[in-house]
């Protein structure tokens, strides 16, 4: 988990002081939550081994440092451990993070695969067990409540889980908790002349104590009045106690201090700060500022480190620019939010935010086509606010802005009222993600947009792209396993490409349920099936898809055992190759020919066909199907009794897998070459077969 997942409330100020500062206070409370590591447990005391990690929790409201806190204790304790993992369990708006997603996360820092829309069991699952053999110290930050802390502990007493929650985890057993209130007087003092220098605070060393006392020692509340002050150099410290002190005794602490700060903003500036409660996830870019408040993108960045210096926003550890709403402050800017601001501005603020994003997308997308001259072309006549100067900047973007881009999607959907600018965002984000990921390692996020293209095609109701989301969610399923599921989907499809008139989408469907039959073993449903999609395409005289429909079906019959039905399918699998024109398919389909004969018991046709496969193979320059086809030949010989012939093709091949491994780029490339090369390997009648 990257530090940018992780909210560091508390006592570390905001800006240049962030970097300057060391952890302020809480010194009884770190030296309570160090000893309670080493006290024994319950189960211990009682002579049972714990069957889990034990958790340490930190509770406290949001801004009381209780993050703060956390990181500090893990940063005094993490040699003990053979790593760290970080997790925020709320969103910035307070909502419970699902746990299917948060334990997808942790696996990903793991640098381990979590298939694409597995379910939160199984995920939670794979997480317990990739921790169950580490001895690691696992951070749980904001959580909401003790059923997403439980469903993530790791199943071994080596690990420690510190869990940081504004209450208790009751339900989980032999929890240490350590409750916090406001920081000791000379913590807050010191985090004041962090903020305002050390003159101030010294000249009234009691209009410092009184302003704490009036901020309760709360953090949050400290930093935005240091901010304030900061930003004043005339005004006194006492002037900002009888002012916080006049506001009277509404709300808490925070919230009076934070109303004094946004009361003290420009017009134009004040308005900028609210907007921010609209950002995605909480995480703000100049891209973002600049098209919720209708200003340039050079006046947001200016604006976003003016709120970093009043304490309003954090920055984010990042190569790019970008900040985050603190937790704490969320509310409060809603609320401000929802009683200034017009309803209708506001939806016209969401719109010009998902149209920049769409923008930013499709250029993101389009450098990587710089050899596509029409793409050059588009790409020019972009803004060059929104152009990247490469591909390679376009990616870390990309990278960088993921978890509010996808949040941008959810709400989006969820706003309900924005659909059209819904699906352009979700249809650019899986081309940019496709473009610079590549569709396999970005499935799992794909799995999530493709469901939310659904939500949308169905309340709007657009069968067309109904049947677009269900088949692809349907290839997700399939390629991860869950085949029964992917059948449903592509029923589904199927009745959504019909109800659409879509001729594509019903017959990609049929094909679909076809394909999904026959990884279930139903090989004469596959074939039926199969044999549907095939006279939907020959009614539209599509060639290269019946050709391709041909070969499923003599593929089922193959693995039914009927080889004379096999053989006529791959037959006209290569008259329609032939009269196409694709050497490459033809060669593929006269391959299968040849392990249709061997199966079938007629080697010496098989020795034939294979021969003049490798030949249509060589004109295609089709170096992985020639090395395939070569040690076909091979174990075909060495059945009929020359194995000095055998040897020579099997040389041949060795050869042919050598050369294209020469030509990679280097030896990671020459090995994957290889192993594909073995993949797409064309198997021989064997006893296994």
């Amino acid at each position: 988990m990257t530090d940018q997942a992780v909210d560091t409330e508390g006592v570390r100020p905001a800006g240049r002081a962030a970097d300057e500062g060391r952890f302020l206070g809480r010194t009884r409370e770190l030296k309570e939550l160090r000893a309670d590591i080493e006290r024994a447990g319950l189960d211990t005391l009682s002579g049972r081994k714990a069957p889990r990690a034990r958790v340490l929790l930190i509770a406290g409201r949001p801004g009381s440092g209780r993050t703060a806190l956390a990181e500090e204790l893990v940063r005094l304790v993490a040699d003990r451990y053979d790593g760290v993992l970080r997790a925020r369990l709320s969103g910035h708006d307070g909502a419970p993070v699902p746990v299917g997603q948060t334990a997808r996360e942790l696996l990903a820092a793991l640098d381990l695969p979590a298939p694409a829309g597995a379910g939160e069991d199984d995920l939670a699952g794979e997480l317990r067990t990739a921790l169950a053999d580490r001895r690691a110290l696992v951070l749980l930050d904001d959580a909401a409540d003790a059923a997403q802390v439980d469903a993530l502990l790791p199943d071994t007493p080596e690990c420690l889980v510190v869990a940081v929650s504004g209450g208790p985890l009751t339900g989980i057993s032999d929890v240490r908790p350590c409750t916090l209130g406001g920081l000791d007087t000379k913590s807050a003092v010191e985090l004041l002349s962090r903020y305002t220098g050390s003159v101030r605070i010294t000249v009234d060393p009691r209009a410092a104590e009184s302003l704490v006392e009036v901020c309760q020692g709360h953090p949050a509340a400290l930093r935005l009045a240091g901010g304030w002050l900061a930003t004043r150099p005339k005004a006194t410290v006492a002037d900002l106690a009888k002012q916080v002190h006049t506001e009277g005794d509404e709300g808490t602490p925070l919230s009076r201090v934070f109303r004094l700060v946004h009361a003290s903003l420009p017009a134009a500036t004040s308005r900028m700060l609210r907007l921010l409660a609209l950002a995605p996830a909480g995480l703000v870019d100049p891209h973002t500022a600049s098209a919720l408040a209708g200003c340039s993108v050079n006046d947001a960045r200016g604006a976003l480190d003016g709120f970093v210096t009043l304490g309003l926003l954090r920055p984010v550890r990042s190569p790019l620019p970008q900040y985050e709403v603190p937790g704490c402050l969320y509310p409060l800017l809603k609320r401000l939010t929802d009683t200034l601001d017009r309803p209708g501005e506001l939806q016209l603020a969401r719109a010009r935010m998902l149209e920049r994003t769409v923008r930013l997308l499709q250029s993101c997308r389009t450098i990587t086509e710089t050899d596509d001259a029409e793409a050059r072309e588009k790409l020019q006549g972009m803004p060059p606010s929104v152009r990247f100067p490469n591909p390679r900047a376009a990616e870390e973007w990309l990278r960088i802005r993921r978890p509010a881009l996808l949040a941008a999607a959810r709400l989006a959907v969820a706003d309900g009222e924005l659909d059209t600018l819904a699906r352009r965002l979700m249809s650019q984000l899986v081309k940019a993600m496709v473009a610079h990921f590549g569709t396999r390692a970005a499935a799992p996020d794909l799995y999530g947009i493709h469901r939310l293209v659904l939500d949308v095609a169905e309340r709007q109701k657009l069968p067309r792209e109904q049947a677009a989301a269900l088949l692809n969610l349907g290839d997700l399923d399939a390629r991860t396993g869950r085949t029964r599921d992917a059948l449903v989907r592509y029923r589904a499809a199927l009745d959504a490409g019909r109800q659409a008139n879509d001729p594509y989408a019903t017959g990609r469907a049929m094909e679909s349920v076809g394909g999904a039959h026959l990884e279930l073993g139903d090989y004469d449903r596959a074939a039926d099936w199969f044999g549907r999609a095939l006279a939907d395409c020959l009614a539209r005289d599509e060639r290269e898809g019946a050709a391709r429909l041909y070969g499923r079906i003599a593929v089922a019959h193959t693995y039914a055992g009927r080889y004379g039905e096999a053989l006529r399918g791959w037959r006209a699998a290569i008259a329609g190759y032939r009269k196409g024109g694709d050497v490459a398919a033809h060669a593929r389909a006269l391959s299968e020919v040849a392990r249709v004969q061997e199966y079938a018991g007629r080697p010496e046709e098989s020795l034939l066909t294979c021969h003049e496969a490798v030949e249509l193979a060589r004109r295609a320059e089709d170096v992985r199907l020639q090395a395939a086809l070569q040690l076909r030949l091979a174990d075909t010989l060495e059945r009929l009794g020359d194995p000095a012939s055998a040897q020579l093709h099997r040389g041949s091949a060795e050869r042919l897998l050598g050369e294209e491994a020469q030509d990679a780029e280097g030896p990671e490339e020459a090995e994957d070459s290889k192993q594909d090369g073995d993949a797409c390997e064309i198997r021989s009648a064997s006893a296994e077969d």
